[in-house]
Formats: structure tokens, sequence, C-alpha cells
């Protein structure tokens, strides 16, 4: 057994800090004064190192794991609003708009292809989300590698919950305050306050 021994410095604990609010950004809005202010310069750098690379905005007080993964070009821009937290292992691709509140955990992965994806205000997207918009062909007699894409769009409303490992397809809309269980394939519209889960999603719910 080893006898060696580790004492840890203040930058140490410092990337220790970010590291955990990597992987549960929703920790960074309960950080006692004296963290928060670090955590804030560090942000800022990295924000505006993105904003500078990437046609992204950031409205106030955001954060961003810095293993995510966010790419805007021109005409594919990504719009983010206050107070958005971005986690681990995240990817995303614009054409997309995070209204205020929304919170992405760890690798989650969207794409707005050619329509875009809109989310609302107030949105909790869990691990392991996906929401693609668009979509391939499969038509017969043409290779898979060969088919065209498609992009309808996807908008989800305010107040919206998709649970872990949930998907949503191309064309969707999630009406305000649907919530998506965890592992649901979602390919048609949810109405607002509707409960949907399973592959593909149906309704097994209302909020009351």
């Amino acid at each position: 057994m080893s006898n060696a021994t580790f004492t840890p410095t203040p930058e140490d604990y410092l990337a220790q800090h970010q590291e955990r609010l990597a992987w549960m950004p929703w920790l960074y809005a309960s950080l006692k004064p004296e963290l928060r202010e670090e955590i804030r310069a560090w942000q800022a750098a990295l924000q505006a190192r993105l904003a500078a690379l990437e046609c992204i905005t950031f409205g106030e007080d955001c954060f961003v794991a810095p293993d995510a993964h966010l790419f805007a070009e021109p005409k594919r821009p990504i719009v983010i609003g206050h107070r958005v937290t971005i986690a681990s292992g995240v990817f995303l691709h614009g054409p997309l708009t995070l209204g205020d509140d929304v919170s992405l955990n760890a690798r989650v992965s969207m794409d707005g292809g050619a329509a875009g994806i809109t989310i609302g205000a107030g949105c909790r997207v869990a691990t392991g989300v996906t929401i693609y918009a668009f979509d391939h062909g499969f038509a017969a007699g043409t290779p898979i590698a060969k088919q065209r894409t498609t992009s309808k769009g996807i908008r989800i409303e305010d107040d919206v919950w998709l649970g872990a490992g949930s998907g949503i397809t191309d064309g969707v809309t999630l009406g305000r305050g649907a919530v998506v269980g965890m592992g649901a394939v979602v390919t048609r519209d949810v109405a607002p306050n509707t409960i949907v889960g399973g592959s593909p999603a149906r309704v097994i719910g209302r909020r009351a």
C-alpha cells in the first residue's frame, strides 16, 4: 500500500471545482461569492474565445464546460440566452437558439440542420438527449450514402423536460410544459403539458 501523500494547492482546488461544475453545471448558481468571481472570470475568457471563433452569442451569466463542442458557421448561428448552462461532452451545431435558463446536461447532442432548433425558456435537457433537425432519405435503389437530406426544424416551447437518453426527430414541436420520458423517441408533435414515453413516444399522462 502506497504511503504517498498529496497536499492540494489553491490552484488544485480551483481546477477540481471547474471539473465538478463542468459535469454538474447546475451548481454554478449556488457558488460561494469568493469562488464565483474566479469561475466567472474563467467563463468570461472561455466564452469570449468561442464567440470570436464561431458565430455564437452568449447572454449574461452563462456557464459552458471547457470540453463542450459548439460549432456555428456564419449561416448557422448559435444564440444563447441568459443563465444557460452547458455541461461536459455536449455537442451543438447551429442554427440553434436556446432561451433563458435552459440547462443542457452531459453529452447532449444537437444539430440544427438547415431549418434549425429553437428551445424555449426554462427547459431541462437531461444527459444523452439527441435532437437532430434533419433526416436522411432511404428510398430503395439508392445507397444510403447518396441519399438526400431534408430539414424541417424542431421547436421546443418553454418549460419542457426531456428525460435522459430521449431523442427528438426532425419536424417535431413540443408544446409548453411537455415532459418526455427517459429513452423515449419523439416522432410527432406533443401537446402542451403532455407526458410521453416509449419508442415511438406515446401519451402516457398529463401534468395536473
